[in-house]
């Protein structure tokens, strides 16, 4: 069973930062891709940054140059430096692993969502 585990959301003033960090479990062999998508309030959820295993990364037009991705292979983690804050960018963050391999499948996992609220 592999479950995706987020952390590092919370309230915070404009020009802020905050930290966001997932950490997938379970008996894992390899994740393709690890990422952070966004929701708003009355909006779809969209990409925010990804990572592939290969280090390539993908960020929203939106973060460019305001938020950075980082991941652990070895521990299956990924995080999000999210610097200058603005309160378009408030939403539930939700950590992604694309490509998940175990012993039986490969699969993709979704966390279960954390807050941030960027006040203005």
């Amino acid at each position: 069973q592999v479950q995706l585990v987020e952390s590092g959301g919370g309230l915070v003033q404009t020009g802020g930062s905050l930290r966001l960090s997932c950490a997938a479990s379970g008996t894992i062999f390899g994740i393709y891709v690890m990422g952070w998508y966004r929701q708003a309030p009355g909006k779809q959820r969209e990409l925010v940054a990804t990572m592939h295993a290969s280090d390539a990364t993908t960020y929203a037009d939106s973060v460019k140059g305001r938020f950075a991705i980082s991941r652990d292979n070895t521990k299956n983690t990924v995080s999000l430096q999210m610097d200058s804050l603005k309160p378009e960018d408030t939403g539930v963050y939700y950590c992604r692993a694309e490509g998940v391999r175990t012993t039986a499948t490969q699969s993709d996992y979704w966390g279960q969502g954390t807050q941030v609220t960027v006040s203005s």
